[in-house]
């Protein structure tokens, strides 16, 4: 299906020239404190891959899937290329330039993302859960609520990764569209918000000195109702789907379906990936826990790494049965790897953007950080959108203290609750806003899914929880 490996290299080194070229043409304007002055312009290359994701696709499926890495390749490589040339100012690691610096953070944040992202979709490979009975409305939307609690425990990527085939297979037969893109409001995202660990974005927040507790705390309400409408809009929805599977049934000449089980029964196999998965988690830990212990320690991904090695052990140790009857392939983990590498790339100028003009767009009040967070998690990977509107809610540098100070005050909680909320809940509006999306997509669409286009999908979103983010809102953030 892709070119290979030796095309790639070609988008990529075709990047690197047209990154120097730009950098002779357009250098870099710089400010008097010695920072880059971050021009609208480059921007472009972020959105070129933005519309690239969700436009060619409906105009030609199959080119999109044959050439999206050398699209991702050639424009993540024109970014860094023209970062490490043109901006020369001062870093904070001395033997780099900042531009260096800038592209070795990027290249660091994708190694961590997709050793987690990655390395769940391989560790849950290699477990096994089987629901007993047909799904209907309350058992598939009980799965669903099962989920979201258990995406605060092990991640809104290892809750996905998890449930999502086992969804699958309760529903064959029945099986519509509408319940994957549910199932990632839900559980890929919504569902995740009460714990540091059930979402990206959070997690950082904790890094930078947010409570571990707080979120459970001040955002369970915002959980309740939001988790809690969109699985009313879910089984309203699967009422809608039974009709018409029994409709079309009936109309076929076929037996009717099974009578739907009221709650999923779970059975679970696979020991080894279920000790993979702790594991797993326990890498989120890994590295602040070496950074208190040992505070000098060179800032390097360990926990990524330990990841990566507990997903290679969970493969080579996984039963071929498990993975045979999970109809595990590496195909899905390639295809998010491959288009994050030019989005974590290109995203590069598009945050700096933001970082630089954030303090300019008026954003200084809890419904402004919800819908601005919001808005930009929908189009940029939420964690850094998440970090850039932190610092624009705290004064001065992000630290503990000044992270304390913010939420000392009513009005400083009701802040990073409109951050905290916007990031994890608008990150379902489109297949990148959050690393599982595109995962749960993939997947789908390799059991002949055929999931709505990136358009298709944002609309899906407009109408069926947009309306629900805007209630949690007006009782909890405005």
């Amino acid at each position: 299906m892709w070119h290979g490996p030796r095309v790639w290299a070609v988008s990529a080194v075709l990047g690197v020239g047209g990154g120097w070229l730009l950098s002779r043409v357009a250098p870099m304007p710089m400010g008097a404190d010695g920072a880059p002055e971050i021009p609208l312009w480059m921007v472009v290359p972020f959105a070129l891959l933005l519309l690239s994701i969700a436009v060619v696709p409906l105009v030609n499926a199959r080119l999109w899937h044959r050439h999206f890495p050398d699209v991702s390749f050639f424009l993540g490589a024109l970014v860094a290329a023209y970062y490490v040339v043109a901006v020369k100012g001062p870093s904070a690691m001395g033997s780099l330039s900042l531009g260096q610096e800038k592209v070795a953070h990027a290249g660091l944040e994708f190694y961590s993302f997709i050793a987690l992202v990655g390395g769940l979709f391989v560790v849950a490979g290699g477990v096994l859960i089987e629901f007993r009975g047909r799904g209907g409305p309350l058992f598939n939307a009980a799965i669903l609520l099962v989920g979201a609690v258990l995406a605060n425990v092990v991640g809104t990527t290892g809750a996905s990764m998890l449930l999502v085939r086992p969804f699958m297979r309760a529903n064959e037969g029945r099986l519509h569209p509408l319940h994957l893109v549910m199932f990632i409001f839900i559980v890929s995202n919504c569902g995740g918000c009460l714990t540091p660990i059930g979402d990206p974005p959070l997690y950082l927040g904790y890094i930078k000195g947010v409570p571990f507790l707080w979120t459970l705390e001040h955002l369970w309400h915002d959980w309740l109702v939001t988790v809690g409408g969109l699985l009313v809009v879910f089984v309203v929805i699967d009422l809608w789907v039974e009709k018409r599977v029994r409709a079309a049934r009936e109309r076929e000449g076929l037996p009717e379906l099974a009578p739907a089980a009221m709650l999923p029964v779970p059975r679970i196999a696979g020991g080894v990936g279920l000790v993979c998965l702790v594991l797993m988690i326990g890498g989120v830990f890994v590295d602040p826990l070496l950074h208190r212990v040992a505070p000098h320690l060179p800032h390097l991904p360990y926990g990524a790494t330990f990841q990566v090695l507990v997903a290679a052990a969970s493969y080579v140790l996984a039963p071929k049965k498990i993975l045979e009857a999970n109809d595990f392939t590496f195909f899905p983990v390639k295809e998010v790897g491959l288009l994050f590498m030019g989005i974590f790339m290109t995203m590069i100028p598009a945050l700096g953007y933001l970082a630089a003009n954030g303090g300019k767009l008026g954003v200084d009040n809890p419904t402004a950080f919800y819908f601005a967070t919001g808005a930009l998690s929908a189009m940029l990977d939420n964690a850094p959108t998440y970090l850039n509107f932190l610092q624009v809610a705290v004064p001065g540098e992000l630290t503990r203290e000044s992270i304390a100070v913010l939420i000392s005050s009513p009005e400083g909680v009701r802040d990073l609750m409109g951050i905290s909320t916007g990031a994890v809940f608008f990150g379902a509006m489109t297949y990148i806003g959050n690393g599982p999306n595109f995962m749960v997509r993939t997947i789908a669409e390799s059991h002949g899914v055929k999931m709505p286009s990136f358009f298709g999908y944002l609309a899906w979103a407009l109408v069926l929880l947009l309306p629900v983010l805007v209630v949690q809102w007006l009782l909890f953030i405005r």
